[in-house]
């Protein structure tokens, strides 16, 4: 997941050594810039997606997400309705979830169409220090909703691991990746990362 930045020709080098470093999926979130400057933003970093074969996601905007072309959007419980998000996204493109430490959340949104869940905060997060915090036990449960189950909050490449085996099918992370001001670190981060899935 991207931080917060105004400095997109930054952004969109991490975002291109993180995908060099073995990350498949790239979320933009920028909660602080204006509209027209996360659509120009959204736009580059879904082009330097595109060239790299890694799927883009749109955080909370679903027209932002139609209107750049991006694989998909991700919504919260402040977001809108799911429903609404994927009329507005269409069928062909992927609509997240985050359900917190919400199993019956995670089970509807499924029931209604979503194509992958995410539960957290499992650690505790310098990017949204009050977020809830989930049980790893989410997880386990998560296998039977029959799509991916996605892990939040506070992951490094220190804990990832037992997330990814209790049944995480992906890791958000910002800081652990993002973090860092030289790209072959950032680079270094992620495949840190990576290297933690089954092959």
């Amino acid at each position: 997941m991207t931080p917060d930045s105004d400095d997109t020709d930054a952004l969109v080098a991490k975002v291109a050594a993180a995908i060099e470093g073995g990350a498949a999926v790239v979320q933009y979130r920028n909660k602080r810039s204006s509209t027209h400057a996360r659509r120009s933003q959204a736009h580059a970093l879904a082009e330097a997606c595109k060239e790299r074969d890694a799927l883009f996601i749109v955080n909370d905007d679903p027209k932002l997400a139609r209107d750049i072309g991006a694989d998909g959007v991700h919504v919260g419980a402040d977001d809108g309705d799911i429903a609404q998000a994927r009329a507005i996204v269409g069928d062909a493109r992927l609509v997240g979830v985050s359900c917190y430490d919400d199993f019956e959340r995670a089970r509807h949104a499924v029931s209604i169409g979503a194509d992958y869940v995410a539960f957290g905060s499992f650690f505790a997060s310098s990017v949204k220090p009050g977020a809830c915090r989930a049980k790893v036990e989410l997880l386990q449960r998560g296998r039977a909703l029959r799509v991916p189950v996605v892990a939040i909050g506070g992951i490094t490449s220190a804990n990832a691991k037992m997330l990814i085996d209790a049944g995480a099918s992906a890791v958000a992370v910002i800081s652990d990746v993002f973090a860092h001001d030289d790209r072959a670190q950032v680079k270094r981060s992620a495949a840190a990362i990576a290297a933690l899935f089954p092959r």
